[in-house]
């Protein structure tokens, strides 16, 4: 009997596939180096679940799991399948558990307020709903729109506006989890004493088991927001202000500096039209302007270094952009105070138009990427975080092990009084997809141990999938041990997300 047969015996009431077409449609999550495989026309050697199941309930669920133990299956939950660092890569003896029909949300307490929710709930249409009952979960990452509430806690997700309401941890309240057994755990952050387990489950990537449901705590929307936008010499002198401003107890909600040529990027209007391919054209072959681009990507020093002798100054200084939401006058007392404390480094007020511009893009992020691929480069970030006293030696280390092989910008997008997130961007070519794989590869490499050799972190909010999983240890040390025996303990025939 094969797979989709016992299971199907043994879960009846769940619905399942082992079709061609969803086994493809799963093999993958959105890592960019899935896409230079395929790319490089290796589709037919990518991984592929064996089948796909879809519970609609947590028993449900929770039947899957026991069938997986007990057939000595893998299992691998998945949300929408966005995540940037190859955290899913199934394979033929592998079921993937699609939680996108537990999307039910189970209560709205306006009295807490907590919002009770299941993990499939599609990030945008969930964030609408509260709003419309005047409230806001404050969680805004850029895959909003392509997103999970269950994959927000697996990867440990920020949100654009973490200045005012934290990370994702911050927002949860209570998790419900099935563990490697098929047991179901309803976990609180209520516990008036002992070990707080909810903290272990969220950034654990489906290795202790399968979240189902969580509550997360809500806030008022905001009825009032100022907008504030600054030019400085450099990015040094941005980030000073930007340290000075949290530690002086300031939490913009959104808070986005840009490097001198990301920032000259955004105020030529750098994507001035929406791409569309023809009808009937999936592959549309390169103009001229994508080989030229292509052309010059091969040659990322060159570029890099033209760029760092231009200088800050000469390039328009770097950008901050600054949002502050609330309720009354506090967002414009706050903005008012910002432009002092930005006026100590020399930061220059440039009006509200940068950052409500910002606004009006904030999304359109993740869909940049495909004309990147389309011109025969590729196109990664990479986003790490450190210390205000470690952020210079972070954002020079990283920038330096990468400017030889590939193009790289870079902008800080979340802070916090005691230290920053630094988010790299990198594009790069070469003159055949094999050649671009092993670039690409050897740019992470070098990115990965400068930015831990600077006494940085191997992720800020992106997760680590298999992209970081090799130098896990390196980061944690003795810790590894540790996350290995939780392991151990959540799932002892090690079938959750393996690899």
């Amino acid at each position: 009997m094969d797979l989709a047969a016992k299971l199907a015996r043994a879960c009846p009431g769940v619905e399942q596939s082992d079709a061609p077409v969803d086994r493809l449609a799963y093999g993958r999550d959105l890592w960019p180096r899935h896409h230079l495989e395929v790319r490089a026309g290796r589709v037919v050697e990518q991984s592929r679940p064996g089948l796909i199941a879809w519970p609609t309930s947590t028993a449900q669920a929770a039947e899957v799991v026991r069938f997986c133990r007990a057939e000595g299956v893998a299992l691998v939950p998945f949300g929408a399948g966005s995540g940037v660092c190859g955290a899913v890569l199934p394979d033929a003896g592998t079921v993937v558990l699609d939680l996108k029909r537990m999307s039910s949300v189970r209560r709205l307490d306006p009295g807490a307020p907590r919002l009770d929710v299941e993990a499939g709930a599609m990030g945008i249409s969930l964030e609408e709903r509260v709003q419309r009952e005047g409230w806001t979960i404050g969680h805004f990452p850029s895959s909003i729109l392509c997103s999970t509430v269950g994959g927000w806690l697996a990867a440990r997700g920020a949100g654009q506006c973490s200045g005012r309401y934290g990370k994702i941890e911050d927002m949860v309240a209570a998790i419900e989890l099935i563990d490697g057994e098929g047991e179901v755990h309803h976990l609180s952050r209520r516990t008036g004493g002992g070990v707080d387990l909810t903290p272990l489950i969220i950034g654990s990537e489906g290795t202790l088991g399968v979240i189902t449901a969580c509550s997360l705590r809500l806030h008022p929307r905001p009825a009032t927001h100022a907008y504030a936008s600054f030019r400085f010499a450099g990015l040094e002198e941005g980030w000073e202000a930007l340290r000075a401003m949290f530690q002086a107890g300031l939490r913009p909600a959104v808070a986005r500096l840009y490097d001198p040529f990301d920032s000259l990027l955004a105020r030529q209007g750098s994507v001035k039209r929406e791409h569309r391919v023809p009808p009937g054209e999936e592959h549309p072959a390169p103009g001229a302007g994508h080989t030229v681009l292509g052309r010059m990507l091969r040659h990322p020093a060159w570029i890099n270094h033209a760029i760092e002798g231009l200088g800050g100054p000469a390039l328009g200084g770097s950008t901050l952009v600054l949002i502050f939401e609330g309720q009354g006058d506090e967002p414009h007392d706050d903005a008012a105070r910002a432009t002092r404390l930005a006026a100590l480094t020399g930061g220059q007020p440039t009006g509200e138009g940068p950052a409500r511009r910002w606004l009006q893009h904030r999304y359109s992020i993740s869909y940049r990427q495909s004309v990147v691929f389309r011109s025969g480069a590729f196109s990664d970030t990479f986003e790490v975080a450190a210390p205000w006293s470690r952020l210079k030696a972070l954002y020079e280390g990283v920038h330096r092990a990468l400017e030889k092989r590939v193009f790289v910008m870079a902008h800080l997008s979340h802070a916090y009084p005691d230290g920053c997130s630094i988010y790299f961007s990198f594009v790069g070519a070469a003159a055949s997809d094999d050649e671009a794989l092993r670039l690409y590869e050897a740019a992470w490499q070098d990115a990965l141990r400068a930015a831990l050799e600077a006494g940085g972190t191997l992720s800020h909010h992106h997760g680590i999938g298999r992209s970081k999983a090799p130098r896990l240890g390196a980061e944690l040390g003795a810790g590894i041990d540790v996350v290995r025996g939780l392991m151990r303990a959540f799932d002892p025939g090690g079938l959750m997300n393996p690899g």
